[in-house]
């Protein structure tokens, strides 16, 4: 019986990265609300983060009280809400 292999995640280069990183420190520090695409996730994340572990490579994103941690590595995009 085959296995199912589960798509590899898209690689980028550093520059790309980099750029994904100061827009969510930027997002950080002005405490915005911003909505992630998170590669293998159905849907976007969105809230303002409330912490970046930089020992477990997550961003923790609150909203209404809820935390979700999400692996820095799996950030596709970050957008800011258009409403």
């Amino acid at each position: 019986m085959a296995k199912s292999k589960v798509a590899k995640r898209p690689t980028r280069d550093e520059f790309v990265l980099e750029e994904l990183g100061n827009q969510l420190i930027e997002a950080y520090q002005e405490e915005s609300e911003i909505v992630l695409t998170v590669w293998g996730w159905e849907e976007a994340v969105r809230g303002k983060i409330d912490q970046m572990d930089s020992r477990t490579g997550k961003v923790h994103i609150k909203k209404s009280g809820d935390i979700t941690k999400v692996p820095f590595m799996d950030i596709m995009q970050v957008n800011y809400p258009r409403d």
